[in-house]
């Protein structure tokens, strides 16, 4: 293991998590991306030997704890979307910015859909399609971070 590459995973995500626990406006707040499920992925992607669903797991249950939300609801959300950056990874570094950036929304999407069904089995009301906003937010960070530099692996398109 690098313990460098180790301390920089685990930098990242506590920063991620700090920023999805800043007190946002409320105008913002809608359109603000899963600040930590973007971080995961690309850990799950570039250091699939250091980040895995087992740290999806816990995160999400730290995120639970600390949102007050219904304890284990972003634990699978995360897990489901880990699951399937995991079992894609190697495909996925083999594609192009573009389609880097269709997979990410997908999986940014299927994070929220199993929230969506988990808050709805709970008996919560559906408030809408803007409710599916932060996936286009995070794939539009995602594209900015590559424009900057992030290396996630992906091809020049």
């Amino acid at each position: 293991m690098h313990p460098n590459k180790l301390k920089s995973m685990y930098f990242a995500l506590v920063i991620a998590f700090v920023f999805f626990l800043m007190p946002w406006p409320s105008s913002v707040l809608a359109f603000r991306p899963d600040f930590v499920l973007l971080t995961l992925i690309f850990w799950l992607v570039r250091a699939p030997n250091l980040c895995n669903i087992g740290t999806a797991w816990v995160l999400g249950l730290c995120i639970d704890l600390a949102t007050g939300s219904i304890f284990g609801q972003h634990a699978i959300a995360y897990t489901v979307s880990s699951f399937f950056a995991v079992y894609y990874q190697r495909r996925l570094v083999l594609f192009s910015g573009t389609q880097q950036l269709f997979y990410v929304f997908n999986l940014l999407m299927t994070a929220q859909l199993v929230l969506l069904l988990l808050k709805l089995f709970a008996g919560d009301a559906f408030i809408g399609w803007q409710y599916f906003i932060p996936s286009i937010s995070g794939v539009l960070l995602w594209k900015i971070a590559l424009i900057l530099g992030l290396n996630t692996g992906a091809r020049d398109s």
